[in-house]
């Protein structure tokens, strides 16, 4: 099978995971969920990664979100639910800085390891969505609310609304903008400047601000309950 992503490690210590299935508009399957918990477990144990930067091979899409078209049964779809919330945790908790560069369609899930990250770079054509409510999954308030505020997470997350780069920006969903076609290259950049800090002094600060805001706790309840509501309670539909 071909890789879903790709990652390496640059001399600045910046390590880059792209996203890389441009054909499904880099929709998140099973699959893929389980190549980039491997990523992160590489990224988390290499002393010589000091920031991880997450994007993708497609200047079009960050992500579309989750692989609807992935044909599961009712295992199949719990089994993916608690990976994605492995996933969301493990982008939180994790030790060094993370940057998403966020291009285009940043959707659902894809909008979810966004937000996790501890910045983000919009790129002009940003378009990012939180469907939860549209489809009835309960996630995103427990990164939202740490990230842009409460008001800004109701709206967000009870209209399920697309914003732009600008308002993206003026409600704190994203740090900066950059030009389409440079989105990934402005979130290396940022990247590089923030690693070159002391990386003790770096994972100790974020640890000091993740600890007075608990948003690990938070993001750990959500996805406990993300698995109940595909497990225990109404769920996605699944085959005949």
């Amino acid at each position: 099978m071909s890789e879903l992503s790709t990652y390496a490690v640059d001399e600045n210590g910046v390590a880059l995971l792209r996203l890389d299935r441009p054909g499904s508009r880099n929709a998140i399957d099973t699959a893929m969920l389980g190549e980039l918990l491997e990523h992160l477990s590489a990224a988390r144990e290499d002393e010589a990664v000091r920031v991880l930067v997450f994007s993708s091979t497609d200047q079009l899409g960050f992500s579309a979100g989750a692989d609807v078209r992935e044909q599961l049964d009712e295992e199949g779809h719990v089994r993916r639910m608690q990976l994605f919330a492995d996933l969301y945790d493990s982008v939180v908790a994790f030790p060094k800085p993370t940057i998403a560069a966020c291009h285009g369609d940043v959707v659902g899930g894809g909008a979810e390891i966004a937000i996790a990250c501890d910045m983000r770079v919009g790129g002009s054509n940003l378009r990012m969505r939180f469907p939860g409510a549209a489809l009835g999954v309960p996630v995103g308030p427990a990164r939202l609310v740490t990230l842009c505020g409460l008001a800004a997470a109701k709206y967000l997350l009870l209209s399920s609304r697309t914003v732009g780069a600008d308002e993206a920006l003026r409600i704190g969903l994203v740090n900066r903008v950059a030009p389409a076609a440079k989105t990934e290259a402005s979130a290396l950049e940022l990247a590089s400047a923030v690693a070159a800090h002391p990386p003790e002094a770096l994972a100790r600060l974020k640890r000091m601000l993740h600890e007075w805001d608990d948003v690990e706790g938070r993001s750990a309840v959500e996805g406990r309950g993300q698995v109940a509501w595909v497990s225990d309670g109404p769920g996605f539909a699944t085959p005949d």
